[in-house]
C-alpha cells in the first residue's frame, strides 16, 4: 500500500515514500540526522513513556470513582466498558513502546510501528497538517514567511493575507497579529475551523491576519549556529522572546506592508506576557502598534489555581527544576503524543474526559464548552514545544509574591544581569498602548484578582471584559464551542471601533467591566 510520511527533523523537511515494492528513498546527507533523532525518540520513550502509560491508567481508575449517581448495574457496566477499553489501549501502548525501544535502526519504527493498526474511523487528516495546510484546506490563501531575529533564531510567520471571499486577492490595510501562548503555535488559531477559529473570523471581517511562532516551537526550531537540541539553543525565557522575537515579527510585517501599517495585536496567555514585557521595556513599540487585545492575560501571578503553583516551591533551585522538567525543552511535540492523538477517538465518551483532563491539567477544564471532536486534532498540534526555562520563569513569579518580574538568576547572577541582587519588575506604568483585557472566572492561570490588578496598572486601558460564563477557562479562548459569541464578537467590536477613529480616544468606556 502506498503511503507518504512527512517528518520534520530539526530544520529539515524529509519526505519518505514507500511503494508496493517496499523501497524507501532517503537523501544520504540526512541519514545521520535520522539516526540521531531515532535515538532521541527512543530515549524519550524509555524515560517518559512508561510513566505516561501509568498516568493514563491511574486517571481511568480515578474516572471510575466519579460515577456516583448511577445505579449499581449502570456503574458495573461502565466499569466493565472502561476496563476493557483500557486493557486494549494499554496493550497497544506497550507494544508501541517496545517497538520504539528495541528498534533504533529506523526512525519510522518509532513514529509509526507497523504492528499497530489504525482503525480509528475519526482519523482526521487535520491531525497531521501544518498550519498553512490547515488554512488552505478550508479554501483560504496561506503564506509562510521566514526571517532571523537579531540573536540568530530562525522564525516562521504564517499569514492569511485576504478573506476567502476576496476574489480580487486585494490585501486589506487592516492588520492583526495573533500570538499564541506557552506550548502553542500558529495552529492554535485555526484548529477550530472557519466557523470557530479566530484567525478565520478576523480574515472574514476584512483583516490581513498574521500568525506568530515563538522560538523553539514546531515552526521555529532553528538557529543560524546553535544546535536545536543543545542547551545553548534553549537557554531563553519568554523575556528573550519579548525582546527579540516579537520585535522581529513586527519588523517583518512592517517590511512587507510598509512603515505606515498599524498592527492590532491579539495575544493569548504567554502571548500577552511578552506584549507587556516588550511595551514596558522597549517603549517605542507603544507607538508602532495600534492596540492590544489580551486573552487570558498573564502578568501578575498571585491568584493561581493551576498545578503549576506546586513548582513554585522549587523556583529558587533552578538546577533542580531543570532536571525535573527537562534541561532544555519542555513538552516537545513527539511521536508518543502523535500516537495518542490517533487513538484518542477510539476511546468511548466516558474515557474521553481522561484525555481532556490530561490536556487541561495546567489550565482548568470546561466540559460544557469543550468540542470533543477537536481532541485528536488538538493533540496532533499541542504541545508544539517550549523552553523549560520559560516555565521556570513563571514559577519564580508565583514564588516571589506574584510579581511581574524578570528572570531570577540568584543574587550573584542578578548582579551580573541587572546590577541588583533581586530581579527588577517590569515597569507597567510605561505602557501607553490602548489595551483591552479578556478574562474568565474558571481560568486557573489568569486569575480574576491578578487581571483586575493588571487592569489598574495600565495607563490607557480600553476595557476589562469578563466572559459571562462561569465555567469558561484558559484554553476556551481558543477552542470553546461558543468562543465567537462569548469572546470574539466583543473583541471584533472593540477592534472595529478603534479602526473608525485615529486611535482609541476615550469614546470607549475605559472603566467598563462586563
Amino acid at each position: 500500500m502506498k503511503c507518504i510520511f512527512f517528518l520534520s527533523l530539526l530544520t529539515l523537511g524529509i519526505f519518505v515514500q514507500c511503494g508496493d515494492c517496499g523501497h524507501t528513498w532517503l537523501p544520504f546527507n540526512i541519514i545521520d540526522a535520522v539516526q540521531n533523532k531515532t535515538i532521541q525518540i527512543k530515549n524519550f520513550v524509555k524515560d517518559k513513556g512508561r510513566s505516561l502509560r501509568d498516568f493514563y491508567v491511574e486517571n481511568v481508575q480515578n474516572r471510575i470513582k466519579t460515577y456516583v449517581g448511577y445505579s449499581k448495574n449502570q456503574t458495573e457496566k461502565i466499569v466493565d466498558i472502561i476496563t476493557e477499553k483500557t486493557d486494549i489501549l494499554v496493550e497497544k501502548f506497550d507494544r508501541y513502546l517496545t517497538e520504539a525501544e528495541v528498534s533504533g535502526n529506523q526512525l519510522f519504527d518509532a513514529v509509526a510501528p507497523q504492528n499497530v493498526k489504525y482503525t480509528c474511523s475519526n482519523d482526521d487528516p487535520a491531525i497531521h497538517m501544518s498550519t498553512p495546510q490547515l488554512i488552505a484546506s478550508h479554501g483560504y490563501a496561506a503564506e509562510s514567511h521566514t526571517f532571523v531575529t537579531d540573536d540568530g533564531y530562525i522564525l516562521t510567520l504564517h499569514r492569511i493575507p485576504y478573506p476567502k471571499s476576496n476574489l480580487n486577492r486585494l490585501i486589506p490595510t487592516k492588520t492583526v497579529l495573533l500570538h499564541h501562548g506557552l506550548l502553542g503555535s500558529s495552529a492554535d488559531w485555526v484548529l477550530a475551523g472557519p466557523e470557530k477559529g479566530l484567525a478565520y473570523i478576523l480574515s472574514n471581517a476584512g483583516y490581513d491576519v498574521w500568525l506568530a511562532n515563538v522560538r523553539g516551537n514546531t515552526y521555529s526550531r532553528a538557529h543560524v549556529s546553535k544546535d536545536p537540541d543543545s542547551f545553548a539553543f534553549w537557554n531563553f525565557t519568554w523575556h528573550e522572546v519579548s525582546q527579540h522575537d516579537l520585535p522581529a515579527v513586527i519588523g517583518h510585517i512592517i517590511k512587507i506592508k510598509g512603515p505606515d501599517v498599524k498592527i492590532n495585536y491579539v495575544g493569548h496567555s504567554m502571548g500577552t506576557t511578552i506584549l507587556f514585557a516588550l511595551l514596558s521595556t522597549k517603549t517605542e513599540y507603544n507607538n508602532i502598534l495600534r492596540a492590544g487585545f489580551a486573552l487570558a492575560p498573564v502578568a501578575y501571578m498571585t491568584d493561581i489555581e493551576s498545578p503549576i503553583r506546586l513548582l513554585a516551591r522549587y523556583a529558587n533551585n533552578i538546577e533542580y527544576l531543570m532536571k525535573l522538567l527537562g534541561a532544555n525543552e519542555f513538552l516537545p511535540q513527539n511521536s508518543v503524543l502523535r500516537w495518542l492523538s490517533k487513538h484518542a477517538c477510539e476511546i468511548n465518551h466516558y474515557e474521553e474526559a481522561i484525555c481532556e483532563n490530561s490536556l487541561f491539567v495546567l489550565c482548568g477544564h470546561d466540559e460544557q464548552q469543550f468540542n470533543r471532536s477537536l481532541l485528536p486534532i488538538i493533540l496532533g498540534h499541542v504541545p508544539a514545544g517550549a523552553s523549560t526555562k520559560s516555565l521556570v520563569h513563571y514559577a519564580q513569579e508565583i514564588r516571589n509574591k506574584g510579581n511581574f518580574q524578570k528572570f531570577d538568576y540568584g543574587p550573584k547572577g542578578n548582579m551580573e544581569h541587572y546590577g541588583t541582587t533581586i530581579p527588577p519588575e517590569y515597569p507597567l506604568h510605561k505602557i501607553t498602548l490602548p489595551i483591552a483585557l479578556f478574562s474568565a472566572k474558571n481560568d486557573w492561570l489568569s486569575g480574576e484578582v491578578d487581571v483586575s490588578n493588571l487592569y489598574r496598572q495600565l495607563v490607557n486601558p480600553i476595557e476589562h471584559y469578563i466572559v459571562p460564563l462561569k465555567t469558561f477557562n484558559h484554553v476556551d479562548f481558543l477552542w470553546a464551542i461558543d468562543a465567537p459569541i462569548l469572546v470574539y464578537n466583543r473583541l471584533l467590536e472593540l477592534m472595529e471601533q478603534g479602526t473608525s477613529k485615529s486611535l482609541f480616544n476615550g469614546d470607549i468606556d475605559s472603566n467598563h467591566i462586563r
